[in-house]
């Protein structure tokens, strides 16, 4: 990986961090904002997997799907196949409870948020454990 890809690596990842304090922040406040948390982790993920795809060079489309994204990474590196669950978990929290008007749903649990953090960590470690230190923030 030449220095300018280790940065976008690193900045992606750097971000990706970002946003799984954001998500620990606002599920810790004195009156959690679980909805906003649970965007986050999504958040997290996803830039975890673009971060690997942009390492291997591997251009990827303007998405927030993060089922598609892993299912791109596994065609070059089949363990990426583990990821399949807690992508398909995560994904739909990009836009679930972000706007008004939408389905009759509740707001999320702790129990919801718990597993999504849980799953964002594991995808985040996933790839972090799969690129060089220097790659790393």
């Amino acid at each position: 990986m030449d220095e300018a890809t280790t940065e976008l690596v690193r900045d992606w990842l750097t971000r990706a961090s970002h946003d799984l304090q954001a998500a620990r922040v606002l599920a810790a406040a004195d009156n959690p904002l679980l909805d906003a948390a649970l965007y986050h982790c999504q958040q997290a993920a996803e830039k975890a997997v673009k971060a690997w795809l942009q390492s291997k060079d591997d251009p990827f489309p303007k998405t927030h799907d993060i089922e598609d994204l892993v299912e791109q990474a596994a065609k070059l590196n089949p363990d990426f196949q583990q990821l399949a669950k807690p992508a398909a978990v995560l994904t739909p929290y990009v836009s679930a409870f972000r706007y008004p008007g939408g389905p009759d749903e509740p707001m999320p649990t702790r129990e919801e948020f718990d597993e999504a953090l849980q799953h964002a960590q594991a995808i985040c470690d996933f790839v972090l454990n799969l690129l060089p230190a220097e790659a790393r923030p």
